[in-house]
């Protein structure tokens, strides 16, 4: 299933049910996810390559979701967000006061959401670098999965892993396999092209259109990282922008 596909099934799963004739109100979560798997299907629709198995989200793990990831920063930027955050009946704009308590509370607990999702990526990387003789069995799967989060001093009930090896859907068939990792270093990449749409105007029609030509629209035919710096113009990413954008003051 290819991402494009992919990314409207995941909305497809993921969106609660309207009640029949009633309107669709979807959860800031929802609409989050909404923004990240149109990145997904963006990376695909403005594909411009020849071959499909170079084309659109045909890349590494560690770039396939930069182009999601960074599309969730459109949906709190104010103007975009005045476009869609309207009252259902009204029609209005959400009012002002609502709105800027809404979106300064954006990295609420991002220090949990982070420290599961270290957990994750610690406990896959884990399961990923035993030899075959050494895989527990089933029934040890929980102690090797306490054992592991101990060892990287990430053992915290308070901050369980996002994804527990028994339902960690995402490396067990999933596409991610010791690949877990991506999610954060492509957080990276991902805020620091942000960056330069904020600096050059996050609607800035010309800005979008470097964005396709120089990325999305490549695929993978060329090396990832030096499309990343034909664009932003950095020979290499810049990793404190992710606690930047979490809301830390570094």
């Amino acid at each position: 299933m290819g991402y494009p596909n992919y990314a409207a099934y995941s909305l497809e799963r993921t969106m609660a049910k309207t009640p029949e004739g009633k309107p669709s109100l979807i959860t800031w979560d929802e609409v989050t996810t909404l923004f990240h798997e149109f990145g997904h299907a963006l990376h695909g629709i403005l594909s411009d390559c020849n071959y499909e198995r170079l084309s659109g989200t045909s890349v590494a793990r560690d770039f396939v979701e930069m182009p999601s990831q960074f599309n969730e920063s459109f949906a709190s930027i104010p103007e975009i967000f005045d476009h869609y955050a309207k009252h259902c009946e009204t029609g209005q704009p959400m009012p002002a006061e609502l709105k800027e308590r809404m979106l300064s509370s954006i990295n609420f607990q991002s220090a949990y959401a982070l420290g599961e999702n270290l957990a994750a990526t610690c406990l896959d990387m884990a399961w990923h670098m035993l030899p075959s003789d050494k895989v527990p069995t089933a029934d040890q799967a929980a102690d090797f999965e306490t054992e592991a989060l101990g060892q990287v001093g990430l053992l915290n009930n308070q901050i369980p892993p996002r994804y527990s090896t028994s339902y960690f859907n995402h490396v067990w068939g999933g596409g991610y396999a010791a690949g877990y990792y991506s999610y954060l270093w492509t957080e990276v990449l991902a805020v620091n092209i942000a960056q330069v749409f904020a600096d050059r105007g996050a609607l800035d029609p010309a800005t979008g259109s470097d964005f396709s030509q120089k990325v999305l629209s490549r695929g993978n035919t060329g090396d990832l990282m030096q499309m990343f710096s034909a664009f932003t113009g950095m020979a290499q990413p810049d990793a404190s922008g992710l606690l930047k954008a979490r809301g830390y003051n570094i």
